[in-house]
């Protein structure tokens, strides 16, 4: 479940970072709210994430995957124009993102267990 948290947390974080940069610099109400209550999830759901996923990971994957879901969003509606050189870009912060889950710390320890109680 931490994983779903944090890949729906990941979708909020392009949200708010959409709808900034629609609010034309906060001053724009609609989005201005949207902003504001996706952030308010897209940390949320992180934190609520990180209580079992490693900072570590839990952050790549959060800004690894908000990252690229902006973009792909921008170029789906035509906001920014789409490349193939973009795509590929997006496919390597995708690929790094996922390839970070699954590696060991240098314990020999998996990165994706529990450290809660490291805290």
């Amino acid at each position: 479940m931490p994983w779903v948290i944090l890949l729906v947390s990941a979708a909020f974080e392009a949200l708010w970072a959409t709808a900034l940069g629609r609010s034309n610099g906060l001053t724009q109400w609609g989005p201005t709210v949207v902003f504001v209550a996706g952030l308010a999830a897209s940390m949320g759901g992180l934190a609520l994430a990180m209580r079992q996923i490693p900072v570590s990971v839990a952050y790549a994957v959060w800004v690894g995957g908000g990252g690229a879901l902006t973009v792909t969003y921008a170029m789906a509606t035509g906001d920014e124009e789409a490349s193939v050189a973009k795509v590929i870009l997006l496919s390597g912060i995708i690929a790094c993102t996922i390839g970070l889950t699954f590696l060991k710390s240098p314990s020999g320890r998996d990165l994706s267990e529990s450290h809660a109680h490291d805290v």
